[in-house]
């Protein structure tokens, strides 16, 4: 059989040979030379199929050509039949050398802007061995918990030290930005509010970028929003609950403690957003009456980044433990009753619920709190009190010289952050201190702030005297060893607000403070936990391909890491630049005019799609638009984005090979064509099928005055053979942590930037801290961008593809997926199949006879993966007693097939209970996963071997995954819920 490989024989590259060596005169006859071959080609490093591989798996398959397996997966009518219009591929050499004169681009100044956004120093043994690691960086969220241990306990650590520095009782997993969790904290007191109240109040000393947020998210639930000093709110308004600032946006301190109980006699919560590092020395919230806390951890040793990314903080009292957006690690115990941990509450995803869903969170910030936690694991709660200390000092010091200069300190009590009465020299100041690279914050035309940090020096504090002192006209500055000894170890907190309760008093804040100690920890950690450098991990609509090393090395340079998010425009033209590229990119991918990088997750783009649907329609005077169709088989995010958007949810039929029921659609969509505000589709559909009917379903929808919203969950399935722009769509967010190689980082960071057709464009996110636009939705981020350091990977990774890489990436995608169906298809039934009868990018097993014929369940399956040395696919979703398997195009042959011979294995042993060969209860699959303590300690009282255990197959015995923990026990761990280090110690006791 003949096999036609066009586009993947040795692709030409662009090649920069006058780089350190003279202008050669044959240049154009030697790169037209054919037998000149490119010596790097990203593309063939990215693909992990090669061109001996494809070949057999499309002789498997039955197809003479890769060119005919798309053209019978992919229907007709929606292909793009043109070459997506992008800069030719370059080398992972040239390409590094190109993004990093675009950094030259930025201009790293001095910032002492504040706003929740400081400078800080990430240790570097943190910084090597978590944020520069693969071990860390590509695992998945930690659904699979046994094979998941090591970052659920560096998680376990964060909640730990933010229970403690808040005061509060317990904590989630980490948010996604402040705004995101002060937004949230909203959004759970209005739920949990028993009276009529429709109104929150936000105190006028928040972070403007906090109250943008929180606006946003209240528009579409009809929430009045009350911006208000609290010292004069007169509560004549009934509210359901309130936001602070403490300390305060301008660095005041308040004692809260009259209005809270104020607040509390109208039965609202209070939610206080607190600044972490002042905790080390103010009384925490929780001490005072504070409902919930919120705040960023960034300044515990994560990159500024232009804005992230960065893990919030969410906590809050006990008894509302089932309202916590995000998510939650709780201690329980394995099936040899060993303390293990695991997602606690994650199989109701609680805050979830469709029609009644108080959030969409389904991840969090997991790399940045893991980072963050680690940061205080490493300073120990007495290392933490002496920066917060050193940096408040600073600060007093700095008051105490400008107030020697007659400048008057806006407020008595700080700790950060000074507001500076500048008056008619507010200008002047601001000028001098730009032409001597430092940025101040401008609070209004009459005074500046300045916000010192873990960075600060005292020669800062002198710098910035002198800018003062400059505009004054004064020659002689205020002398710093003065100050000094005069008030050496004076404070400027307030006596009745001085911190005086213990935090972090766990072991494990007191045992690795030296760096050999950490390093040492990290690694244990490290070792628990299934990556992607250990093996594939095949989760269906996760796409977990390669985050490659290149694309990941720019991430830390300081060009694009120390940055603040507000600094002026004109100091980030690299990032501009960025930005511009990649809205061209991403558009020429999708189709469409306008791109948003805002949104910083899947969920948050979703949100923003919507929005900009909801207010389109109230732009054109259709303000009854609130209704919002979604197939029965959408991801439960789906529905709980439309009803934070206001909209009510109207299910639509699947038929039974899993595609959207055009009848019914039709009749629903008449039904409801007054009120119809949007569709919710995915594509390929959920089921992992490109539906043919998708330019009709389209169609339907805008006949009826609808837009069509896509979910680009599946992404990776089009690139380069269509676009959603084209056939339909009118917005589609697109998860760049799947489809444009952000890794996962084992549950965050992600990225969901929109893509909208022209119409919607005037509606995008934006914030009016750097855009004037009366038409926007608003602020769905905290920061202007989003997650702006990690954009550099997207950046990267189309830069080094180019279109024809990009294309075969898909084709690989494509392929992979269909290989291992036709491998498995005798075995496990394939669900969901196309008209051709292929799959799309991904493919659903049936597991649902197993059980039947040998009592085997889908989470038997999963475990016993493990002893096999992979993850699990996605499990019972969106199909109960199902895997969604999607193996990516970076797998190579000999991974795909490993992972189908284990499945194989699996299946066998399967079948050796049912035809009872083996006991229905004591056998391999019902005491998965074993560890090498249940094989190596105690008796052995299986009727199999322990080789068959531990050792099933002839890859295990090369290279052994162990997993350190049996089977846990989910509902044990729900029944008694703990969620801190403490408890922990409390429960091996």
């Amino acid at each position: 059989m003949y096999h036609h490989f066009s586009e993947w024989q040795f692709p030409m590259v662009n090649l920069d040979i006058t780089h350190n060596h003279k202008t050669s005169t044959n240049k154009k006859t030697i790169l037209e030379n054919s037998e000149f071959l490119a010596t790097d080609d990203f593309a063939t490093r990215h693909i992990g199929v090669n061109k001996t591989e494809i070949e057999q798996m499309l002789t498997i398959l039955g197809f003479s050509s890769l060119d005919e397996l798309i053209d019978r997966t992919v229907p007709a009518n929606i292909r793009l039949n043109k070459s997506l219009n992008l800069p030719a591929a370059e080398s992972e050499y040239n390409a590094l050398a190109k993004l990093k004169e675009i950094a030259s681009l930025n201009q790293v100044d001095r910032s002492f802007i504040g706003m929740g956004y400081y400078d800080c120093i990430t240790p570097p043994v943190i910084l090597r061995n978590i944020l520069e690691n693969p071990g860390w960086y590509t695992a998945y969220t930690p659904y699979q918990a046994e094979i998941a241990q090591g970052r659920l306990e560096a998680l376990l650590n964060f909640q730990t030290m933010i229970i403690d520095l808040t005061g509060l009782e317990i904590a989630n997993a980490s948010l996604l930005d402040e705004g995101t969790a002060a937004a949230e904290a909203m959004s759970m007191s209005y739920g949990l509010c028993k009276t009529k109240a429709n109104a929150f109040f936000v105190s006028q000393d928040c972070h403007p970028q906090t109250i943008e947020v929180v606006k946003t998210r209240a528009k579409p639930l009809d929430i009045e929003i009350i911006v208000s000093d609290h010292r004069s709110f007169d509560f004549s308004t009934h509210i359901f609950g309130a936001l602070l600032q403490y300390p305060t946006t301008d660095g005041t301190i308040y004692n809260y403690q009259e209005f809270i109980d104020k607040v509390h006699e109208q039965k609202a919560l209070v939610t206080v957003a607190a600044d972490i590092l002042s905790l080390a020395l103010l009384t925490p919230p929780g001490e005072f009456g504070a409902d919930i806390a919120v705040g960023s951890s960034q300044r515990f040793g994560v990159p500024l980044g232009y804005g992230g990314p960065h893990a919030a903080y969410f906590a809050t009292k006990e008894k509302y433990k089932r309202q916590v957006p995000g998510r939650i690690v709780g201690v329980s115990k394995d099936i040899q009753g060993k303390p293990a941990l695991r997602l606690a509450l994650q199989t109701r995803e609680q805050h979830i619920r469709r029609d009644k869903a108080t959030s969409n969170i389904c991840t969090a910030q997991v790399l940045l709190a893991v980072i963050a936690g680690m940061y205080a694991v490493y300073h120990g709660a007495a290392g933490i009190k002496r920066i917060a200390s050193r940096v408040h000092q600073l600060t007093v010091i700095l008051a105490e010289g400008l107030s020697k200069m007659g400048y008057n300190i806006t407020s008595e009590f700080f700790f950060d952050t000074l507001g500076i009465e500048t008056g008619d020299r507010t200008e002047a100041i601001t000028q001098a201190a730009t032409k001597v690279g430092i940025n101040l914050r401008l609070l209004d035309k009459d005074a500046i702030g300045i916000s010192l940090d873990e960075t600060t020096t005292e020669q800062d504090v002198v710098d910035l005297w002198q800018i003062f002192a400059v505009v004054e006209g004064q020659e002689n500055l205020p002398c710093l060893e003065d100050i000094q000894q005069n008030i050496a170890r004076s404070t400027s907190i307030p006596p009745n607000l001085i911190r005086t309760s213990s935090y972090l008093t766990e072991q494990v804040f007191d045992r690795y403070h030296s760096e050999t100690e950490l390093l040492r920890y990290l690694h244990r950690l490290e070792t628990k936990d299934l990556s992607l450098t250990t093996s594939m991990i095949p989760l269906g609509s996760c796409t977990m391909k390669l985050n490659a090393t290149a694309e990941m090395l720019p991430v830390t340079w300081q060009e694009f890491g120390n940055i603040h998010p507000f600094v002026p425009i004109s100091q980030t033209q690299g990032y501009q630049k960025l930005f511009a590229d990649l809205e061209e990119w991403l558009g020429e991918i999708t189709g469409f005019a306008g791109i948003s990088l805002q949104p910083n997750a899947g969920s948050q783009g979703e949100y923003a799609g919507l929005q900009v649907i909801r207010q389109y329609h109230l732009s054109q005077g259709e303000n009854q638009r609130n209704i919002c169709l979604i197939p029965e088989s959408a991801h439960g995010t789906n529905p709980a984005s439309a009803v934070m958007c206001g909209m009510k949810v109207v299910a639509i039929k699947c038929d039974r090979d899993g595609n959207i029921d055009l009848e019914d659609l039709q009749k629903k969509a008449a039904k409801h064509s007054n009120e119809l505000a949007a569709l919710m589709v995915t594509y390929p559909s959920t089921h992992g099928v490109f539906e043919s009917e998708i330019t009709t379903i389209c169609s339907i929808i805008h006949e009826y005055g609808g837009q069509v919203y896509m979910d680009g969950a599946n992404m990776n399935a089009q690139v380069g053979l269509c676009r959603p722009g084209d056939f339909g769509a009118d917005v589609c967010h697109l998860n760049l942590h799947k489809t444009f190689c952000i890794p996962h980082g084992g549950g965050g960071p992600g990225m969901g930037p929109i893509g909208v057709a022209a119409h919607l464009i005037p509606f995008l996110p934006a914030t009016s801290l750097t855009t004037d636009n009366s038409q926007s939705i608003g602020a769905i981020s905290a920061a202007p961008w989003g997650s702006a350091s990690i954009l550099t990977i997207s950046w990267m990774y189309i830069a080094m593809m180019g279109a024809k890489g990009l294309k075969q990436a898909t084709e690989a995608a494509i392929l992979n997926a269909n290989y291992m169906a036709k491998r498995l298809e005798s075995y496990y039934p394939i669900l969901f199949k196309g008209e051709s009868g292929l799959v799309a990018h991904e493919c659903i097993i049936d597991l649902r006879p197993l059980k039947k014929r040998a009592g085997v369940e889908v989470d038997d399956i999963a475990k016993r993966l493990m002893d096999y040395g992979f993850h699990a696919p996605t499990v019972s979703w969106p199909v109960i007693g199902t895997m969604m398997i999607e193996p990516t195009e970076s797998e190579s042959k000999e991974e795909l097939d490993r992972f189908c011979d284990a499945m194989i294995s699996i299946y066998q042993e399967a079948e050796a209970i049912a035809s009872g060969k083996i006991d229905s209860k004591n056998n391999p699959l019902k005491n998965a996963p074993h560890t090498a303590e249940s094989l190596i300690c105690g008796e052995w009282n299986h009727p199999y071997s322990r080789e068959q255990a531990a050792y099933p197959a002839p890859w295990t015995k090369e290279h052994k995954f162990w997993t350190t923990v049996g089977r846990i026990d989910n509902a044990y761990g729900d029944r008694n819920l703990v969620c801190s280090c403490e408890g922990m110690e409390a429960y091996q006791d």
